[in-house]
C-alpha cells in the first residue's frame, strides 16, 4: 500500500508559524489534501503533538516528532514511535535550552493548545534559539531514546546540514534525508540515500497534498515508523 505523508509541519507553538496552525486546522487541512499521516515537528518542543493526535483521532495518523536546532544552527528532525518515547526524550533534551526567554512581539507566539484549539499556555523558552547541543551529540541523544534522526531540508540554503556543515558526516549513518520541494538537489551525489519530501509548513496552505508516497504493508503508525527505520544503514 502507499501512504501519503507530510512529516514536517509546524503548529502555533513554533513562533515562526501562523497562529492559525491549530491542532484541528492542521488535521482538517491534511485530510482535505488527502494525506494519510503527518508529523507535527515544532522547533525544540513537542507540547502540541498530543493535542494534534487527539484531534486526529482515527482519521489521520500523527507520528510524534520534533525539529531540533543544534549548536551549529542545523535543523534536525526526530521521530518517535509513541508519545511516551517522545516525552522521555523531551524531558532530557530541555536541559540544553539556553535560557533565553521568548519575546512574542518580536519572535511570535508560542501557543500550547488542547485538542479543542483552546490556548492552555505558552512556552517561555525562546524556541528559535539553538540548543546547547552539537549536531553529533544530538544524533546520538535521539538514538539513545530510540528515535530516528533525519537532517531537515538538506537542500535549503540556511539551517541545513549542507549549508551549516558543508557535508553529511559519513560516520553518522544518516541515509534518510529530508529535502524541500522549494529548492533543487542533485540526487546523484547521494546514491545510497532515501529522501523524504516534506512541506515544512508554517501556514495551512503550505501543507502537502498527496506528493510524498511511501510503501507500507498497512497504513499504521508502526508501519510508517518501520519504513523510516529501514532507511538507515
Amino acid at each position: 500500500m502507499e501512504a501519503a505523508v507530510d512529516l514536517h509541519i509546524h503548529s502555533a507553538l513554533s513562533p515562526c508559524a501562523d497562529d492559525d496552525m491549530t491542532p484541528n486546522n492542521i488535521v482538517n487541512m491534511a485530510l482535505l489534501n488527502g494525506l494519510d499521516a503527518i508529523a507535527v515537528t515544532d522547533h525544540n518542543c513537542c507540547d502540541n503533538v498530543e493535542a494534534v493526535t487527539k484531534a486526529a483521532g482515527n482519521k489521520l495518523i500523527v507520528l510524534p516528532g520534533m525539529e531540533l536546532q543544534t549548536l551549529e544552527e542545523v535543523h534536525l528532525l526526530c521521530y518517535f514511535q509513541d508519545l511516551t518515547s517522545l516525552y522521555d526524550f523531551r524531558n532530557h533534551m530541555e536541559q540544553f535550552y539556553d535560557g533565553m526567554p521568548n519575546h512574542p512581539s518580536y519572535f511570535g507566539h508560542q501557543w500550547i493548545m488542547n485538542e479543542r484549539d483552546e490556548v492552555i499556555g505558552s512556552k517561555e523558552q525562546a524556541l528559535l534559539a539553538s540548543l546547547l547541543l552539537s549536531f553529533d551529540d544530538a544524533v546520538e541523544l535521539i538514538r539513545k531514546f530510540k528515535g530516528l534522526p533525519v537532517p531537515a531540508h538538506i537542500n535549503k540554503p540556511s539551517n541545513s546540514i549542507l549549508s551549516q556543515l558543508g557535508f553529511i558526516p559519513p560516520e553518522s549513518g544518516l541515509t534518510l534525508l529530508e529535502i524541500s520541494h522549494n529548492y533543487p538537489l542533485d540526487y546523484r551525489q547521494y546514491p545510497n540515500c532515501t529522501f523524504l519530501v516534506s512541506s515544512d509548513a508554517h501556514f495551512l496552505g503550505q501543507i502537502l497534498e498527496r506528493k510524498m508516497l511511501i510503501s507500507v504493508e498497512e497504513i499504521t503508525k508502526e508501519q510508517i515508523f518501520q519504513f523510516l527505520s529501514k532507511s538507515f544503514i
